[in-house]
């Protein structure tokens, strides 16, 4: 697979988004139900707190060791991929993730799908890392709009994620866990049957590879970023259904609504954004309106107002989807390595944030109040706006490389 991508120029010789082969849409899908685990648990965080006598900041753990593992794993998903090929690499991560959450469903204490969550980020690290890169090689119409259709995969899952976490949910607890299951399996069933073997790349990847990518000053810049722009993603994710007083099924919708959002803006909006203004400027812009966001979901926890914190929550899709796509098509340029050692370095980085945040968040909350998280998250989101901007320069290629 080269890692040279697909120029601005190329793209409009190139398939449209949905001229696909079966095996894009085949990763595609298995991309939508891996997403869906993400925002599945969302919906039951506070039935967890209830019924295993955990605190918010006890049960945010199921996020930190759920991205503490998918970070680390990240650094072999390029050695594991370059030995085994591409295919049977998406198989291991989606037969872990199929294993551990039904084990997380059997649990009886929070210990215990702690450490089930951590065996699932393993089997995500494998297949997301692997997939982002497997759908770009794969595709035909190109790098930016195979990102736009991977990126379309994962605001499709994250915004029904939440939704049928809701309705499982709210038969119990347990329900979500086998439903990522359940749902993975038919995964794996569509990846054996319609990915063809992909050759191996001619050199194998070692430990070193992204380590030796971060490197490349753009992508160092880019994974610095997303970790500070984590802090904010995962206190809206892990600890903001505390502040919302809903049951399972009004959580559900409230990230449905949310997700919505997110799939819409980044498939629809970010192309047009990408295409009239820089990366790095429109990058800037989102996360700083992202971090006011984070504001007002603290005020509205701060003055004991659930629904000033629901709209914030729902608001957020936007800028998130927006920045999701532009970040992820700058990452896949912004260094002259495979793809997939890009993303992994990257990812690397990015999920230690999300590692860090949802237990830091549920602390600030025991520690102080129920609006520190929210200011300390859009405080960190405005660390990266500022970082992004002392460090612009090195994005300039990227900038170049789509028609600026």
């Amino acid at each position: 697979m080269s890692s040279k991508p697909a120029t601005a120029k190329q793209l409009p010789q190139q398939g449209g988004l949905l001229s696909q082969p079966k095996a894009v849409w085949a990763v595609a899908f298995a991309c939508v139900i891996s997403f869906m685990g993400l925002g599945l648990v969302d919906p039951i965080l506070p039935a967890i707190a209830s019924q295993l006598n955990a605190t918010p900041s006890q049960v945010s753990l199921l996020f930190t060791s759920y991205n503490l593992v998918t970070g680390l794993a990240m650094l072999i998903t390029g050695v594991v991929s370059s030995r085994i090929g591409v295919k049977w690499t998406l198989l291991s991560g989606v037969v872990l993730i199929i294993i551990f959450s039904a084990l997380g469903g059997y649990s009886n204490t929070i210990g215990q799908i702690v450490g089930f969550r951590g065996g699932w980020g393993l089997g995500n690290a494998l297949f997301i890392a692997t997939a982002l890169s497997a759908i770009v090689g794969l595709s035909t119409s190109g790098t930016a709009k195979a990102i736009i259709l991977y990126e379309a995969a994962l605001g499709l899952g994250i915004s029904v994620g939440p939704l049928l976490g809701g309705e499982l949910g709210s038969i119990s607890w347990r329900g979500p866990f086998f439903g990522v299951s359940v749902l993975m399996l038919i995964g794996f069933i569509f990846i054996m049957v319609m990915l063809p073997k992909i050759p191996k790349p001619k050199t194998r990847s070692t430990l070193a590879d992204p380590f030796r990518a971060l490197k490349f000053p753009a992508l160092k810049t880019l994974a610095i970023v997303a970790f500070l722009y984590n802090f904010g993603f995962f206190t809206l994710m892990a600890y903001s259904p505390y502040v919302m007083g809903l049951d399972e099924h009004g959580l559900g919708y409230v990230f449905f609504g949310w997700g919505i959002l997110l799939a819409i803006t980044s498939v629809f909006v970010a192309p047009k954004l990408q295409a009239r203004f820089n990366l790095a400027g429109s990058m800037g812009v989102m996360l700083t309106l992202f971090a006011l966001d984070l504001v007002f979901m603290g005020l509205g926890a701060a003055t004991g107002s659930p629904t000033l914190v629901i709209i914030g929550v729902i608001v957020a899709g936007i800028f998130l989807g927006i920045n999701n796509t532009l970040i992820t098509t700058a990452v896949m340029e912004s260094a002259p390595v495979e793809r997939s050692v890009a993303s992994a370095a990257y990812s690397f980085v990015r999920f230690l944030g999300g590692a860090v945040s949802p237990f830091l968040a549920g602390k600030l909350a025991e520690w102080y109040n129920s609006a520190t998280p929210f200011y300390f998250g859009g405080a960190m989101v405005l660390v990266a706006v500022i970082v992004l901007a002392v460090r612009r320069r090195h994005l300039a290629g990227i900038d170049v490389s789509h028609g600026h």
